[in-house]
């Protein structure tokens, strides 16, 4: 039986990587981080909210999400606006424009050419160009141990994830929004206009630093989530 605790900290990965991209902030709240990896819990972002909230009976969450993995913790504040207390969204957009043509030809580029070729075009150029070789290669790792039909079904997740501005804008409570000053996906104008948006929204930019923040600059943002922590 689950022991229901006070807070926690739930870290939510980004494509095509899976919950180890964390490695580095497990230890911010020792015993209460949850970091898991997310393509099983269906083809739905709706179905992997729903999971990760199932791994937890915290009565206040942290919730922390890198690209697919921000949208997956609107979607959880969305589910349980009562237990989130407060949001980091890193690299992450909270509308979504339908692209059926970018979505087909990224599944076409895993099923054709296989995942080595998608990491190489689709997320290898997301690491900023100060990123550190060893770094990108652990990347790489990560996603070379994954199922390809995993990281497909995270690209539809991605897709066809719901719009949730409603939820950025309506969220009562912090919104932490942090973006490597390198990032393209979605960029500094995007994330600036979501920090705008949240009614506690708050912007950090990481110098030198592309969209995998964890992994590139860990301890800028362990530094970001020990403060929110402090404070929720």
């Amino acid at each position: 039986m689950m022991v229901e605790s006070e807070l926690e900290l739930l870290l939510l990965h980004a494509l095509p990587l899976d919950g180890t991209m964390w490695a580095e902030q497990m230890e911010l709240l020792p015993g209460a981080t949850y970091a898991p990896t997310l393509y099983s819990f269906g083809d739905r972002i709706e179905s992997w909210a729903e999971k990760v909230l199932s791994l937890t009976t915290a009565k206040r969450l942290v919730v922390v999400g890198c690209s697919v993995g921000g949208s997956c913790a609107l979607e959880v504040a969305a589910l349980a606006p009562d237990r989130v207390a407060a949001l980091v969204l890193i690299g992450t957009k909270a509308w979504r424009r339908l692209d059926p043509v970018y979505h087909a030809s990224a599944l076409e580029t895993l099923y054709e050419k296989g995942l080595e070729a998608a990491w190489c075009e689709f997320w290898k150029p997301l690491f900023a160009n100060a990123a550190l070789p060893g770094t990108i290669e652990k990347a790489k790792r990560i996603t070379m141990r994954q199922p390809l039909e995993d990281v497909a079904q995270g690209v539809t997740v991605f897709h066809t994830r719901p719009s949730r501005d409603d939820i950025l804008s309506s969220f009562p409570g912090p919104v932490v929004v942090v973006t490597g000053s390198e990032d393209v996906a979605p960029g500094l104008k995007t994330s600036r206009k979501h920090a705008k948006m949240a009614q506690y929204g708050r912007l950090h930019v990481i110098p030198d630093c592309g969209h995998y923040v964890s992994m590139e600059q860990p301890e800028a943002i362990n530094s970001i989530i020990r403060q929110v922590l402090e404070t929720a």
